[in-house]
């Protein structure tokens, strides 16, 4: 993971229309280069319209969004902005825009004026990234749910943004799905250095994140790296959130008299130390 600051939030605030408090309140942080950075907090609690904010979808009422060098704000930087930053969401049927996979992940690069003969080496490039090449002919809606995200992570890949923000993409997948999207993720995050942004309530899935960023009530409450942030898990219960099962499993061993010297962050890792604490006795 590189030093230099790709996206920078600096006292961001932002308010629906209409709306009587603020769902994002003075929110500051900065995300490296080749980071893979998870965003959680319970429903509501203003994650999702953060994420929006980081590719101009949403404009800040206060403060400033830089991305790369561009200010969201600028209308004259826009695109730039949303080539650097591409998003998934949550329900990738409303990201389908054409009668074929091939077509649909043309669409983003018609736009920004690729050229033809470029098209057709990034449409096969990203979907063997994704490990679609099979489907490139196929309907989008005759994919399962986990080869619909696929094939939208395929469309912004085709894009060649520096940066992937995955909103509640799970969210509406099966495990299998969702393993299937978040191997491929870790994937153009480890091979291509690609920067990730997740969004997520499945807080199983942010465990071999880099960092963690804590939401709550549209202010950030906490941030750290996975060891760190779930070894507080009253604390996180108490802002509505569960914890992974493994640190869950820890808290109330500890709780019982068990000492661990640091987080475990699978249930395997606690049921070694609990074998090597037993074989010690």
């Amino acid at each position: 993971m590189s030093g230099s600051i790709i996206i920078r939030l600096t006292d961001v605030s932002f308010a629906y229309e209409g709306a009587d408090e603020r769902a994002v309140k003075g929110v500051s942080f900065e995300v490296k280069q080749g980071e893979f950075l998870s965003i959680i907090g319970h429903n509501g609690s203003g994650k999702s319209t953060l994420a929006k904010m980081l590719n101009g979808l949403l404009l800040p009422v206060e403060g400033v969004v830089e991305v790369n060098g561009a200010v969201t704000v600028d209308e004259e930087r826009i695109w730039d902005v949303r080539q650097t930053v591409g998003m998934v969401f949550q329900n990738p049927d409303n990201q389908f825009v054409a009668p074929t996979v091939e077509d649909d992940i043309a669409f983003g690069m018609e736009n920004l004026g690729v050229p033809p003969e470029e098209m057709e080496v990034r449409i096969m490039d990203a979907l063997e990234k994704v490990h679609m090449t099979a489907y490139r002919q196929a309907e989008p809606n005759r994919l399962s749910g986990g080869q619909k995200q696929r094939v939208a992570i395929a469309g912004i890949l085709a894009i060649r943004p520096a940066v992937l923000v995955l909103d509640e993409a799970t969210a509406m997948l099966d495990p299998r799905g969702r393993r299937e999207v978040l191997d491929v993720v870790h994937r153009m995050n480890r091979e291509l250095g690609m920067t990730v942004i997740q969004i997520t309530h499945y807080l199983e899935e942010t465990l071999a994140s880099d960092r963690i960023i804590v939401i709550d009530n549209g202010s950030k409450v906490g941030e750290g790296m996975p060891s760190e942030v779930y070894q507080r898990v009253d604390w996180l219960r108490s802002l509505g959130l569960d914890v992974p099962f493994a640190s869950g499993l820890q808290d109330r061993l500890q709780k019982k008299g068990l000492s661990f010297p640091g987080l475990e962050m699978t249930t395997e890792g606690v049921l070694d130390r609990l074998w090597t604490s037993a074989l010690k006795k």
